[in-house]
């Protein structure tokens, strides 16, 4: 396994993640458990949860994944092994059960904070994010950003840096991060960090064959203002294993929850085949030649995996033995090329 620092940090992260969002619906603690306990045992060192984990989001079952994990650091005595990241919610009028004020004010970070500390059983996290913006944007699939003037919000990306950068100060957090993030907002907050004494140090979107979308825009702020990126959903709900080309398994996420069907259109689906086909051609799985291209990109910290059983996180993390030609690399920007980003 390789080692990224993450920037403006002195975090040492695994080139792989292991996401988490499923422990607590899709999976039981026992599974959890095995994940993490193989996770680490094959090299992985960072493990990212969120405040409204597990997915989908629901009053009955939010907290429950950063309960899992804290249940397994309090009895396998790791929390030095890894490096260990949350998030807290944002606005959102499905998420009222979390509190009532859904925003980045510093009573609803403190409050998503300590209630994060309390349920992993830890008294830090090494990197904290804002999961999505406050403001209105494009973002969860939406193409297109449509501009409300009479909005509510306000900019207040200075006080956000501010509220966050008290709880740096207070030990609580160590490293600060944004997620499901815009152009505009991320420069916002480049433009604010200069004022102050805090930094970004990654950025967590969405990366795939089927959604390239950040490389219009965002790659370059990432690599000029020295902010890593998380890639998350790096098989597209599972859309880049080839599992959904012949039919749906009955198991799946998307015969669970119908909703998630983000990768699951016509275009989404091309544009698979052609892949598919191309890995096959190579002698690979879909599965690696999808991880193996992510991890390939310079601007990539880590890419954040999601797996339900061992098996498929076995293969997932045996993609790092994977590297991908000059010329498989031409043939996916083809591919590319004649269906852009089915699934931004």
């Amino acid at each position: 396994m390789n080692y990224n620092t993450l920037p403006n940090s002195d975090l040492k992260i695994s080139e792989l993640a292991l996401g988490t969002m499923t422990w607590g619906q899709q999976n039981n603690q026992e599974e959890a458990h095995n994940q993490l306990n193989f996770a680490l045992n094959n090299g992985i060192n960072f493990i990212d949860t969120a405040e409204m984990y597990s997915i989908p989001g629901r009053k009955e079952t939010q907290g429950s994944t950063e309960t899992i994990i804290g249940n397994w650091l309090s009895t396998s005595g790791k929390r030095k092994d890894i490096i260990l990241a949350s998030k807290i919610a944002g606005p959102s009028r499905n998420f009222n059960h979390i509190r009532t004020d859904l925003n980045f004010s510093k009573a609803s970070l403190n409050d998503a904070i300590t209630k994060s500390l309390k349920r992993l059983q830890t008294d830090y996290l090494d990197l904290y994010q804002l999961h999505w913006p406050e403001r209105n944007t494009n973002y969860f699939g939406q193409r297109d950003y449509q501009h409300h003037p009479n909005e509510l919000w306000k900019d207040n990306f200075a006080e956000v840096l501010e509220n966050l950068n008290y709880f740096v100060k207070e030990g609580k957090i160590r490293y600060i991060g944004v997620s499901n993030e815009a152009p505009y907002g991320l420069m916002r907050y480049v433009e604010e960090t200069r004022k102050g004494d805090i930094k970004i140090s990654s950025l967590q979107n969405p990366f795939n064959l089927l959604n390239r979308k950040d490389e219009i825009g965002v790659t370059e702020i990432l690599q000029r203002e020295n902010i890593g990126y998380l890639a998350y959903s790096p098989l597209g709900f599972g859309q880049l294993t080839g599992k959904y080309l012949d039919d749906t398994p009955k198991n799946s996420r998307v015969t669970l929850f119908p909703n998630y069907n983000r990768y699951h259109k016509e275009n989404g689906f091309k544009a698979t085949r052609r892949y598919n086909d191309l890995a096959k051609a190579h002698g690979l799985s879909l599965t690696q030649m999808a991880l193996a291209f992510i991890r390939q990109q310079a601007f990539i910290s880590s890419t954040i995996l999601g797996a339900t059983t061992i098996e498929q996180l076995k293969e997932n993390i045996e993609s790092k033995n994977v590297l991908l030609s000059k010329e498989i690399l031409a043939e996916i920007q083809a591919i590319h090329e004649a269906i852009p980003n089915p699934a931004p």
